[in-house]
């Protein structure tokens, strides 16, 4: 049931992705250019998944287990840091300068997309390199 739910919720996601124009790099770029050829269209999708998430959320606080039956664990974290801006910021920049967020990124990958191909070893790179970075000392 687990793998169904995984595998449903994925295939959501991607769609949605794909139909949104999230998979398209040229599409991103040109919402995140402000000063140049704005398009707008991607505010709509990121205000439509605010619109569904924020119920489901606001759900699954009076909740103790996910559907899966896995226990459900929900950010607790309030505090403004140095480690949460500072990833902001990266994550913004490669997102600029790429076109593409890992969720996009994977999308593109089933296309076996080159640039897709890139961001995501890279992406993966990084992500090593954070788990090295933050292990707690033994």
């Amino acid at each position: 049931m687990k793998t169904f739910i995984a595998l449903l919720s994925g295939l959501v996601l991607g769609i949605g992705l794909l139909l949104s124009g999230m998979a398209n790099p040229a599409k991103v770029i040109a919402f995140l250019d402000l000063a140049g050829a704005w398009d707008p269209s991607l505010a709509l999708v990121m205000g439509g998944a605010i619109a569904v998430a924020f119920p489901a959320f606001t759900w699954a606080k009076s909740r103790s287990v996910a559907w899966s039956g896995d226990r459900l664990q929900l950010p607790t974290a309030r505090q403004i840091d140095a480690p949460l801006v500072l990833g902001s910021l990266t994550f913004g920049v490669g997102w600029g300068l790429a076109g593409y967020c890992p969720g996009p990124a994977l999308v593109s990958l089933g296309m076996a997309s080159q640039p897709a191909i890139v961001f995501v070893v890279a992406m993966g790179v990084g992500m090593a390199a954070h788990a090295l970075l933050t292990r707690p000392k033994a």
